[in-house]
């Protein structure tokens, strides 16, 4: 067995160095959705958040979010969300409200399933997964999963699944229809999109005004370079 300093010692007396591995070069470039224009249904969001029954029973909510109204378009809680059933929500919803632009999410096993990437093709629905370990890129719906959290979940007790799925669909349709959100300029989100909805024609048309991005990409750091 050679112990490092004699293997120090062979290396510095036949001339040898350690190959030291480089920094991996990071590209500058987009790590989240393109902008996108000001318009409902041009993007969006969903996620799951988790909570228990006071059975202990535990059981998770998918929340889809509209990115531009800021308006929560499903808060589905169950105690199993498979591919099959987000699919299904998201064909209901799109039969209520038209086919979205661009639908974002995390690499979760129900959102990278089968049953969604066939549904995406045959709906013709473009879907953008954030990088591994950058929920900030799906900041939108973290944003009203951390509401919810804080002002829903974890200051009620949820008798059963029926109790909870009553209690948060008043909650939704509370923060949709009463409350105003600060990056809407103090409107509600349904206000918001009603609005919206009246600009629509101006902003379609070629000579029309510029339409507001609502999101813009990152640029990665290049920590080697120290920039």
């Amino acid at each position: 067995m050679i112990n490092r300093k004699k293997t120090q010692r062979l290396y510095r007396e036949e001339g040898l160095m350690v190959r030291r591995r480089r920094n991996r070069r990071r590209a500058i470039g987009a790590r989240a959705p393109a902008p996108v224009l000001a318009l409902p249904n041009q993007r969006w969001s969903l996620d799951f958040v988790h909570d228990q029954m006071a059975s202990g029973r535990r059981f998770r909510v998918l929340n889809i979010v509209d990115d531009v109204t800021r308006e929560c378009l499903r808060a589905v809680p169950d105690t199993s969300i498979s591919g099959r059933r987000v699919v299904r929500e998201l064909s209901d919803l799109i039969e209520e409200r038209g086919r979205p632009g661009m639908i974002v999410s995390d690499n979760g096993t129900e959102l990278t399933s089968n049953a969604v990437l066939a549904w995406c093709g045959e709906v013709g629905v473009e879907w953008h997964y954030i990088a591994p370990g950058k929920p900030m890129q799906n900041g939108y719906v973290e944003s009203f999963n951390g509401r919810m959290r804080d002002e829903l979940l974890n200051e009620t007790l949820f008798l059963d699944l029926d109790h909870a799925r009553t209690v948060i669909a008043a909650w939704a349709e509370d923060c949709n229809q009463s409350r105003p959100h600060s990056a809407l300029g103090y409107e509600t989100p349904a206000a918001f999109a009603a609005e919206l909805h009246k600009q629509w024609p101006a902003q379609l048309r070629p000579s029309g005004s510029a339409a507001q991005a609502i999101a813009y990409t990152a640029l990665m750091r290049n920590k080697a370079a120290g920039l």
